[in-house]
């Protein structure tokens, strides 16, 4: 059965790495758009340490990527820091001090954020990022909407490139909406440096066709 999306008018992404607002949560925030949200998004860090695009500015590079692909979105702001790609794992009070700021400046009327089990992806960053939020969340009294994916969608990505995707039950991931892509897939083209064919990134697109899975966690 498909549930509906809470009816926000202000949403505040926070994520780790320029691209997660578009290959993770983009078909999601283009339904909250759609639904009339004033979505901005708070990213951590400038995503320096890919290992794809490795030796160019990537800094620069992926700030400009994730401005262009959060128009495409159709998000309102983009706010991009500088924390050490690959190190917010032990930043935890920096991490929340800035969402904390983010959240006065915004006012949202709640988060979205990778599930934080492994990051969804694995990677310590979307985790720390994610938990980091929740737990800002939680002082304030705000709902977190958190994006994760099915154990058939997890298994099959990691057995097919030997990933670490970390998937959820049905009684984890409650809410299942059907989501058009157009809006997420033209953002994730706009980040050039990490558009590989091919990758796992795509790959998770199509094994997810045209739902999303997603929880709310209440305050």
């Amino acid at each position: 059965m498909e549930h509906q999306l809470p009816t926000w008018r202000h949403v505040l992404v926070v994520v780790a790495h320029p691209d997660d607002e578009s290959f993770g949560l983009g078909a999601v925030i283009s339904r909250l758009v759609d639904d009339g949200a004033h979505v901005d998004v708070l990213c951590l860090t400038a995503g320096e340490a890919s290992t794809l695009g490795a030796g160019q500015d990537l800094a620069h590079l992926r700030a400009l990527e994730l401005e262009t692909a959060a128009q495409q979105l159709g998000c309102a702001t983009t706010s991009l820091l500088a924390h050490p790609d690959g190190g917010l794992v032990d930043r935890a009070a920096d991490l929340e001090r800035d969402v904390r700021l983010a959240v006065e400046a915004t006012r949202p009327d709640g988060l979205l954020v990778f599930a934080p089990e492994g990051g969804v992806t694995g990677h310590p960053d979307h985790e720390a990022a994610s938990r980091a939020a929740l737990a800002v969340a939680a002082e304030r009294g705000l709902p977190v909407l958190e994006w994760g994916l099915p154990h058939a969608v997890a298994d099959a990505l990691n057995e097919e490139f030997g990933a670490s995707f970390v998937g959820l039950g049905p009684d984890e991931l409650p809410i299942v909406i059907t989501v058009d892509r157009t809006r997420q897939l033209a953002a994730a083209h706009e980040h050039v440096t990490q558009a590989v064919p091919g990758s796992v990134l795509w790959r998770r697109l199509e094994k997810l066709g045209d739902k999303e899975y997603l929880r709310l966690t209440r305050a």
